[in-house]
């Protein structure tokens, strides 16, 4: 099956090589026609043309779209990580507010709670031994603190004691021992003195003289001992004590501000681990609570009543490569899983060109069409224009610019349902009576609107004033006429101009390369030969006719349709359009957004890069034939 794809997709591209063949070398036979105009006028009779007239033109930008609730609740997956659905209610299923919708698989969820928990009792426990330890250490502080203040306070008391009492007691114990000394030696000198006169009469013996004269000597030796024991203690007892006491308050001292700052210290470190046994108390209750949570969210209930939509169902229809919601499948958290419309009111969400973005503005009115709904339109209005492009096209595509564009249905649809496909086209402006000729017949010469009227045996430049166009037909403000036959295949080369131009300022060569890259990116798509030979010679007043959506480079209808005419099979453009056709003429198989998307990034193009294009180009052509 791959092989034949493959074998069909490299049959088209050889078709198309062809194709752009064919078309060079028609442009270089109609290039050469142009280049001597006078020498063959006969044959331009035969090319195909549009009759100018005045009627009823619409101005409108049509772009497909799909259909979503303008009021909805979304509902996102709001478990951490991935997960898997359990159970899914059916899309579709009008539901209750409370009504189970999803469930995911929490179990490793209810594991890690059951171990959360041990892990709270111990980090409970933990915190109530460091609140007891707490109370324990600012008791023994306290305490310690009280004793070093005594001992502080006996140290002090003891050296004022001394200095103040014990000291002047010990100076005056010394000093009444030595005038105690003093009279005891006078005394006994006295005595000694009396005793020897009696000694010389005979009245006292030797004995009694000999105790009178030891106890003078031990007055004597009295009195310097008590001398002796004052200098002693003035000298040396008084301060060494007062220096041992002195010492010992500052030690106490001393003493009692290690105590303090130990006690502080003990106090903060008990605070702190307290405060950290509190801290993970807490952040392990925060963990538990958050599994609990997690494991509620893994339920997700109605929170209104409404008819459930998948949001892989609305996505796909705008991305098309959305894996479709279903059991077992596994969602990441903050993922969209179903949207609940609140009302029956909806609005139709479109990409819109920037190419169109100055012609279309907020309020103005559209009509939507859906293929689920045949034969009806809905009325509507612009809303909203997203004021930057869309993040997902320009990723995809960088030179592909375009808007989220909001278009409300008025009134209730009911038998609107999201993710619908639509088609929305933005009515711009109309006029009652207006001059339009087609778009593909207008060129550009020296930057002015060219068309080539018929006059005579041939056709003849003619420069207009034009106004906007709806991508089929072009409004023109002057240098035109009722009646006046304008030339759908325009010539590229004029005016003497090395290469002619067309509305958008690219040369002929360049329009080649930009067709033969529009090509390879098309792929398959039908070629613009196949699609553009329809509807020669006809026409018929704008804006009527079907509206249904042509295949890219198909001609017009025949009949009464605006731009009707020679479909463009026998005359291709070398930029790449389709022939002259009604509402389906442009690009052969290039989109209008992709081929002008490309055409700015050509014009942007340095002449060097240019050239280098050209030759891979040539290069590539070469390699296929």
């Amino acid at each position: 099956m791959t092989d034949q794809k493959d074998s069909g997709k490299l049959n088209t591209k050889w078709g198309i090589v062809l194709v752009l063949i064919l078309i060079i070398a028609g442009g270089s036979l109609y290039a050469a026609k142009t280049a001597d105009f006078g020498q063959d006028q006969t044959a331009l009779i035969n090319e195909p043309f549009f009759e100018v007239k005045t009627g009823p033109l619409t101005i409108s930008v049509s772009e497909s779209g799909t259909i979503q609730a303008k009021e909805m609740v979304i509902l996102k997956s709001e478990v951490e990580g991935r997960s898997t659905i359990l159970s899914l209610v059916p899309e579709g299923t009008e539901v209750k507010k409370g009504d189970l919708l999803v469930e995911l698989d929490a179990s490793s969820m209810v594991d890690q709670s059951i171990a959360q928990k041990i892990a709270v009792q111990n980090a409970t426990a933990a915190y109530v031994r460091a609140r007891e330890n707490l109370a324990v250490v600012e008791n023994q502080a306290k305490s310690d603190v009280e004793l070093a203040e005594l001992n502080l306070q006996f140290a002090k008391e003891d050296l004022s004691k001394y200095r103040d009492g014990e000291y002047p007691k010990l100076l005056k114990e010394a000093q009444s021992k030595i005038t105690l000394a003093s009279e005891t030696l006078v005394k006994a000198t006295e005595d000694l003195k009396w005793s020897r006169i009696l000694f010389d009469k005979k009245y006292l013996s030797q004995t009694k003289l000999q105790e009178q004269e030891l106890t003078a000597h031990k007055a004597k030796t009295d009195l310097e001992l008590a001398k002796a024991d004052l200098d002693l203690l003035v000298d040396y007892t008084y301060q060494r004590q007062i220096n041992q006491l002195e010492s010992d308050f500052n030690q106490a001292e001393m003493a009692f501000e290690r105590e303090q700052r130990k006690a502080r210290a003990s106090v903060i470190d008990a605070s702190a681990d307290l405060y950290a046994k509190e801290a993970q108390l807490l952040q392990e209750t925060s963990r538990l609570k958050k599994l609990e949570e997690q494991i509620q969210k893994a339920k997700i209930f109605a929170p209104t009543d409404g008819l459930v939509i998948y949001a892989s169902s609305a996505k796909s229809n705008r991305r098309g490569n959305e894996e479709p919601l279903a059991e077992g499948q596994e969602v990441h958290e903050r993922e969209e899983l179903i949207y609940l419309p609140t009302t029956s009111s909806v609005k139709a969400e479109i990409k819109l060109h920037e190419s169109n973005l100055d012609k279309v503005s907020l309020g103005l009115p559209a009509r939507v069409t859906l293929d689920a709904v045949p034969g009806k339109e809905y009325l509507a209005k612009v809303t909203k224009i997203s004021p930057l492009p869309d993040a997902q096209s320009v990723w995809l595509n960088p030179d592909l610019k375009v808007y989220t564009t909001e278009v409300d249905i008025n009134g209730d649809a009911e038998e609107l349902r999201t993710g619908m496909s639509c088609r929305v086209e933005i009515l711009i402006d109309h006029y009652n009576q207006a001059k339009y000729v087609p778009i593909q017949s207008v060129i550009r010469v020296d930057g002015e609107p060219t068309v080539y009227v018929h006059q005579g045996d041939s056709f003849q430049p003619k420069k207009i004033e034009t106004g906007l166009d709806n991508n089929r037909m072009i409004h023109v403000l002057a240098g035109l006429s009722d009646g006046e036959k304008v030339w759908l295949t325009p010539p590229l080369k004029v005016g003497g101009k090395a290469e002619g131009e067309r509305a958008n300022g690219i040369s002929e060569q360049e329009s080649e390369l930009l067709k033969n890259a529009g090509e390879q990116q098309a792929g398959s798509e039908p070629s613009a030969r196949e699609n553009g030979n329809r509807g020669r010679d006809q026409s018929g007043p704008p804006g009527e006719g079907e509206r249904r959506e042509r295949p890219r480079g198909e001609g017009g209808r025949g009949g009464d349709q605006p731009g009707g005419g020679m479909g463009g099979g026998d005359r291709q453009r070398a930029e790449g359009q389709g022939g002259p056709g009604g509402p389906g003429g442009g690009p052969g198989n290039i989109d209008p957004e992709r081929a002008q998307a490309m055409r700015e990034r050509f014009q942007n193009m340095s002449p060097e890069e240019r050239e280098n294009m050209r030759k891979q180009w040539e290069a590539r052509r070469q390699g296929q034939g």
